[in-house]
């Protein structure tokens, strides 16, 4: 559907009149954030009288109601570039902020091509632990790290060990890593006590975000036994600016992971045939480096979110299965999205076996981790035949030398 707003017909953007993500941004600082929608290198500012997270605790048929509204007064033939063109701001004039309030952060591992490298790294023998094929694995992360993408990433400090010594030492972490996934954000909750069926999951669901969980692998191989991740991943956590709406993702929806054979059938509670037929996404992912050597960035990988073992859905009806309450604003991390070939890992840990096999670089650098200095950029895109493309912007971070 072409629009009156020129720079949204553009079959290289990401933001066509088919995507229209919601964000908050502000024209200058002493200004509060307003809630506005991209077209195009545009902004429409809502002017809602309510904050994102109000209005995502609506629910779809309220959701569903906005999305017809905008469609039709963005649209070229029938829409309301009279009355609406004055609320347009460029893009490039304005500064984003995160784009709800985040409450609570859950951070899943469905990424099995992920899951299983880095467990061969640590078990060759037995890569997979055995509940990964029966349970949506997650765990509680750090909310208040969470940054918008452009806010630098300082290096963090943490303890760590050596094999070979025989006390830890605490100092700036020497293998920083990046973790290339999608994150999930909750429109409408439930109460607590209220387990949602699969069949309703993603009924909660507002819409999908690119996340970087950075990692510093070192802290995290000293700290992460017996209760998991802790200091390793709370010092950052990247998300994009523009929530890409479900409505929005609709033709890109996929069959669920097809499991091997021998794989177990999920428990009832995570088993939904529709779910099944299309509970995946067909999201395109790439991760950039740009070193302060380079001019432009230089893409390391790719890979594809219908690699995902577990669905939206399985994660949502999973988290709730024991009452837990989600609430408008919570984020759900997808975990590592990894392709099956090597060369597709969501991490420097895939990529260079662990920091075996340094990745070379144009221009002759090498990498094995990130260093001071280096922006790792993730970018995600949807493109299916019959369908206009669109995609999620970027989530990036520069990260800066440890404070000390």
């Amino acid at each position: 559907m072409p629009s009156w707003v020129e720079s949204a017909n553009d079959p290289a953007g990401d933001f066509p009149l088919e995507n229209l993500p919601y964000g908050r941004f502000r024209r200058e600082r002493r200004e509060p954030w307003r809630v506005g929608v991209a077209i195009g290198d545009q902004i429409l500012d809502l002017r809602l009288k309510e904050d994102l997270n109000a209005f995502m605790a609506r629910g779809p048929a309220a959701w569903r109601l906005m999305r017809r509204a905008l469609t039709s007064g963005l649209n070229f033939r029938k829409g309301k570039k009279g009355a609406w063109s004055r609320h347009l701001v460029p893009q490039r004039d304005v500064e984003m902020g995160l784009p709800c309030e985040i409450g609570d952060y859950t951070d899943f591992y469905a990424g099995i091509h992920h899951a299983t490298r880095i467990g061969k790294l640590f078990r060759p023998d037995n890569p997979l632990l055995p509940n990964y094929k029966w349970v949506p694995i997650g765990y509680h992360g750090r909310a208040s790290s969470i940054v918008v993408s452009g806010t630098p990433v300082r290096r963090p400090s943490g303890q760590t060990k050596a094999p070979d010594q025989e006390q830890p030492r605490f100092g700036p972490s020497a293998r920083l890593d990046y973790e290339l996934e999608l994150g999930f954000v909750v429109g409408r909750g439930n109460a607590l006590g209220q387990p949602v069926p699969i069949a309703k999951a993603e009924e909660h669901i507002f819409g999908v975000v690119l996340l970087n969980d950075w990692s510093a692998r070192d802290i995290q191989a000293w700290e992460y036994q017996p209760l998991g991740p802790f200091l390793a991943k709370s010092f950052a956590t990247t998300i994009s600016p523009w929530i890409v709406t479900m409505a929005a993702l609709a033709p890109f929806r996929c069959p669920a992971f097809e499991r091997p054979p021998g794989d177990p059938r999920p428990l009832p509670y995570l088993f939904d045939d529709k779910d099944q037929r299309s509970g995946g996404l067909a999201i395109t992912l790439d991760t950039c480096l740009k070193t302060r050597q380079m001019k432009q960035p230089v893409r390391i990988s790719r890979s594809n979110s219908r690699d995902a073992y577990w669905t939206l859905a399985q994660m949502v009806a999973h988290h709730t299965s024991n009452g837990c309450n989600l609430r408008p604003g919570d984020l759900l991390g997808s975990g590592t999205l990894s392709g099956a070939a090597p060369e597709a890992g969501g991490s420097l840990m895939e990529l260079t076996q662990g920091g075996k096999v340094p990745l070379e670089l144009p221009g002759g650098e090498k990498r094995t981790f990130i260093e001071d200095g280096d922006a790792v950029i993730l970018r995600g895109r949807c493109d299916h035949e019959g369908a206009a493309p669109i995609g999620f912007g970027e989530a990036s971070g520069v990260v800066r030398s440890s404070a000390g």
